[in-house]
């Protein structure tokens, strides 16, 4: 069996935009493949908040799809969030 291993970077320093204008920078908990957010949080549930939180941050970073993954509850939560006008969403 062939060893598959995803690309990523954890803490990447991520420009940020407004609608097309860049506008400056931040963290990104972890980038995988060029191409998805994970944003994660150690709470003991997801409120609206933290997916308010993420969706924010796909349209900063001008991404399409991310992931929040929280830790803190009795069990694993992930949700995909996706940003709608993204246009490699609209196919």
């Amino acid at each position: 069996m062939k060893n598959q291993h995803l690309s990523f970077a954890h803490e990447l320093e991520m420009l940020i935009y407004y609608s097309t204008i860049e506008i400056g920078s931040r963290r990104v908990d972890f980038f995988v493949e060029g191409k998805r957010m994970l944003r994660l949080k150690a709470v003991t549930a997801l409120h609206d908040l933290h997916f308010a939180q993420a969706l924010n941050y796909l349209e900063a970073y001008n991404l399409p799809i991310g992931l929040l993954i929280n830790f803190g509850s009795r069990s694993l939560e992930f949700k995909r969030i996706f940003k709608t006008k993204h246009a490699d969403n609209k196919k």
